[in-house]
């Protein structure tokens, strides 16, 4: 029996799965300037869905600093990651997250190809 380990049983054990959400640049950007205001380097960007709003399902974006059993990850700029829990996965395969700051709106946008509807405010989607 030999206690070499290869190369792809190393990978396996260590990768961390990736998700679908892509992070614009504008939105990369912020996220890195936010960090840097907090001054720590161990938060990731986290996008999950919940259930509630009025159309059954609201997006929950903050900073977190744990890493979860089944999350998969993505990073865009070195030090910018995007995280999302296995159970929103499927909801957000495919989202883009923007950062607008125009006269009339600043803050995070969420462009979901898989929102079927969504309410009058934007706040919840199903």
């Amino acid at each position: 029996m030999s206690d070499t380990i290869t190369e792809a049983q190393t990978a396996t054990a260590t990768e961390t799965p990736t998700h679908g959400v892509q992070l614009s640049d504008a939105a990369a950007a912020k996220v890195a300037s936010l960090l840097e205001q907090e001054g720590r380097d161990d938060l990731r960007l986290r996008l999950a869905v919940q259930p509630g709003g009025c159309s059954g399902l609201i997006y929950q974006l903050y900073f977190d600093e744990r890493m979860l059993d089944g999350d998969t990850t993505a990073e865009f700029e070195p030090g910018v990651e995007v995280v999302v829990d296995k159970m929103s996965v499927p909801y957000l395969d495919g989202a883009t997250i923007d950062f607008e700051d125009t006269i009339q709106k600043q803050g995070f946008t969420i462009d979901n190809p898989n929102a079927q509807g969504s309410c009058a405010c934007g706040d919840s989607f199903h």
